[in-house]
């Protein structure tokens, strides 16, 4: 699954979440972001239930640049599938799963330390 345009071409932390998308760069999107190393890219996953190798491929294909992907799965945290927690310890990447807002404000913090990192976030109502 190829990304949608970035929304914004760089890195940029996560301003606010909510009311069904997020702010960064001065910014508001509705619904779900990529953040990765080359930009933000809008993310049609909705629910953690979507979220596979195939929905992911966009940072699959940036790995290289990640040592981690954080996973925020909506309201709650949910543990991605087996496969894909597999898949990604082949690619060398660490994936940590849970909340959305949890997921926005650790990735704001590993992002302030200019850490190797991405996050595929589902947007909240």
């Amino acid at each position: 699954m190829k990304p949608a345009p970035a929304c914004y071409p760089g890195r940029a932390a996560i301003d606010a979440y909510g009311n069904g998308g997020f702010r960064f760069a001065g910014m508001s999107h509705r619904g779900s972001i990529l953040c990765l190393p080359s930009g933000i890219y809008a993310w049609a996953v909705t629910e953690a239930e979507a979220i596979s190798l195939d929905s992911l491929d966009a940072a699959i294909r940036e790995r290289q640049a990640l040592e981690l992907l954080l996973l925020g799965t909506g309201r709650t945290g949910r543990l991605p599938s087996p496969e894909l927690r597999q898949a990604f310890a082949e690619f060398g990447v660490a994936l940590e799963s849970m909340d959305t807002g949890a997921a926005a404000r650790t990735y704001n913090v590993l992002l302030a330390e200019a850490r190797p990192i991405a996050a595929a976030l589902i947007a909240v109502a």
